[in-house]
């Protein structure tokens, strides 16, 4: 098997690809579940603080209760829960209530399997093949439950630049050098960003989880990726923010998560940010 795997990829494409919907489907209990799951926590905690206790009865946690219809509490079978095709047969619709199924559930399945099957044929069958694909679950769920909540869990964003770093130690992306300095110079210029405007404005910027999420692509990717990443998020979230204040009329005074953008820009710095960053340079060079 692993032998086929590495001489046909596209039999590790078409693999990577059905994987990644059966955890396209799992990752939107992460991004449903997981700021619950932190809000509880930091509830209890608020609790003890205070010398009270909180009982945490019933479980809640990833695997814990079953999936089920929040309007009428119906149980989802295995075979209402196959990636997009469940979707597509129940029609968008409950089977207990036919009250309507966020579209959202078959986008972010949908999304994973194609990311997944690209970064497959992109690096081919190897360790930088399956950690890419590792990357793309992590950047999704971390981009919805940004959108959604705009936090970026740490139980997300510290394992990715550990991960990107022991990644390295063999030069799966860059060098380890470069990963390090990555890490350190993706937490420091969002963190040096978010202390000047809040010094120049009196007010916060970014959250914490920005300056995370941009060390653990510079430990994934290395220092050189990071003005790439910066310059694609940054302009991808200007145009983004100045579109849902003329068109959708979005309030100046709400915030607008920045972690989808940084995401997004690490995920063309995946795939792309050699030749990018090549061919800036050889424009650079033109006489």
């Amino acid at each position: 098997m692993l032998a086929l795997l590495e001489s046909s990829p596209l039999s590790f494409s078409i693999l990577a690809g059905i994987i990644g919907l059966l955890v396209g489907s799992f990752l939107n209990v992460v991004i449903h579940r997981l700021p619950k799951m932190m809000e509880r926590e930091w509830q209890q905690q608020c609790a003890e603080l205070d010398g009270q206790t909180i009982d945490a009865s019933p479980s809640y946690n990833l695997i814990v209760p079953r999936s089920a219809c929040p309007h009428c509490g119906h149980a989802i079978s295995a075979l209402e829960n196959i990636p997009v095709i469940s979707y597509l047969f129940l029609h968008g619709k409950c089977a207990g209530c036919a009250a309507s199924i966020s579209p959202r559930y078959p986008i972010v399945e949908a999304v994973s399997g194609l990311l997944s099957a690209y970064a497959a044929c992109h690096f081919g069958f190897g360790l930088a093949g399956i950690a890419s694909i590792i990357l793309v679950w992590a950047l999704i769920a971390l981009t919805f439950i940004d959108f959604d909540t705009q936090l970026l869990p740490d139980s997300i964003t510290l394992p990715l630049l550990w991960l990107g770093l022991l990644l390295n130690l063999n030069g799966a992306f860059t060098s380890l050098p470069n990963a390090l300095i990555g890490a350190v110079a993706g937490y420091l210029i969002l963190w040096s960003v978010y202390w000047a405007f809040k010094l120049t404005t009196g007010k916060e910027g970014m959250g914490y989880g920005d300056f995370k999420l941009l060390a653990a692509l510079g430990a994934w990717l290395g220092w050189t990726m990071l003005p790439l990443i910066i310059l694609l998020s940054s302009l991808v979230g200007a145009v983004v923010g100045v579109a849902l204040i003329i068109f959708a009329k979005h309030r100046r005074n709400i915030p607008i998560p920045f972690g989808p953008y940084l995401a997004g820009g690490g995920l063309i710095a995946l795939f792309w940010g050699q030749a990018l960053t090549q061919s800036y340079l050889q424009l650079l060079a033109v006489p």
